[in-house]
């Protein structure tokens, strides 16, 4: 327990950090800024690995599927790229939200940061129903795969154009329950006037990115758990995936045009990975089999978006 306990206190320490200090004061974040942090987060992720290997060398963490350490590492591993790997999709998401209610680049990361901390709650609620049900009624797994396949296929025939935000259900609902406004009051969520106290749009962008996370979640929790049902990698893993989430969307969500083929990288991830569960009781295929699909898919697709041109820009205006 108190291996959790102490991750649990880092994680906040790093979010106080992280507020509280280093974005103190509201700033628009550049892409070199994006890039250092990214690159903070990458190394303090993957630099967890060792840790993984203390605790399960020495036995200080629970080990209900009696991984070795070294079994421990690649998995931790697997869950992290693949997390990371499906967060891409939800960065492009981000994007269209924040530009449907219009919220300026300057307040963008206090959305994000508080929106990460709602995430990491949800995350940890659903990974612990997860790794329950797995450990319960171990047929689970094959629905869990079929609906991995079912999101891989959609996401392959899925349009390219987003639905506007401000049309969605949920915008439409949200309306129902409280009173919104469309001014905004510098970084605040709330404003009170005339007796009446309004959500900005601010908070209603926080509001439905926490939500569309939720979304999200439910494929890569199932992803993650098709590589192991230990609560605390799988936990871990998407955690610290998670915490490098903003600074990742401040260094791509200007580039996503760029990477056009990395939505296929993201089909092949969750078919392996449903495939994976469907036939986890037929075929146990070694940890570095699925670390190597994940890591050359997300290759393959930055890859193919860097050397094939896009038709569209080598037509000629008229």
């Amino acid at each position: 327990m108190w291996v959790w306990i102490s991750f649990i206190a880092v994680v906040i320490v790093f979010l106080a950090l992280d507020l509280g200090v280093f974005h103190k004061n509201d700033h628009v974040i550049k892409s070199k800024e994006a890039g250092i942090w990214t690159a903070i987060w990458v190394t303090v992720a993957l630099s967890f690995s060792g840790v993984i290997y203390w605790l399960f060398s020495d036995g200080l963490v629970e080990n209900p599927t009696e991984l070795t350490p070294n079994n421990a590492v690649l998995k931790y591993i697997t869950g992290y790229l693949i997390e990371l790997s499906l967060s891409i999709d939800n960065v492009f998401v981000i994007a269209v939200i924040f530009s449907s209610f219009k919220i300026p680049a300057l307040y963008q990361h206090r959305v994000l940061f508080w929106g990460i901390l709602g995430a990491i709650v949800f995350r940890g609620l659903m990974i612990l129903f997860g790794v329950a049900l797995i450990n319960k009624f171990e047929w689970i797994v094959y629905v869990f795969g079929v609906f991995l396949l079912i999101t891989a296929f959609r996401m392959l025939k899925s349009d390219e154009h987003a639905s506007d935000p401000k049309k969605s259900w949920l915008f439409k609902q949200l309306k129902k329950i409280m009173p919104i406004t469309t001014e905004r009051h510098g970084h605040d969520f709330f404003i009170r006037r005339m007796g009446v106290t309004a959500a900005t749009p601010l908070f209603v962008a926080l509001i439905v990115i926490e939500l569309t996370d939720v979304l999200f979640a439910l494929d890569s929790i199932p992803a993650i758990l098709a590589i192991t049902a230990d609560p605390f990698i799988v936990f871990s893993s998407n955690i610290l995936a998670i915490l490098g989430l903003r600074s990742m969307y401040f260094l791509i969500s200007r580039m996503l045009e760029k990477f056009r083929y990395i939505n296929y990288s993201l089909v092949v991830i969750l078919a392996f990975v449903g495939l994976k569960m469907l036939f986890s009781h037929q075929i146990e295929l070694p940890e570095w089999v699925s670390l190597t699909v994940i890591t050359v898919s997300l290759i393959s697709g930055i890859v193919a978006s860097l050397l094939i041109s896009d038709k569209n820009e080598e037509e000629p205006s008229e």
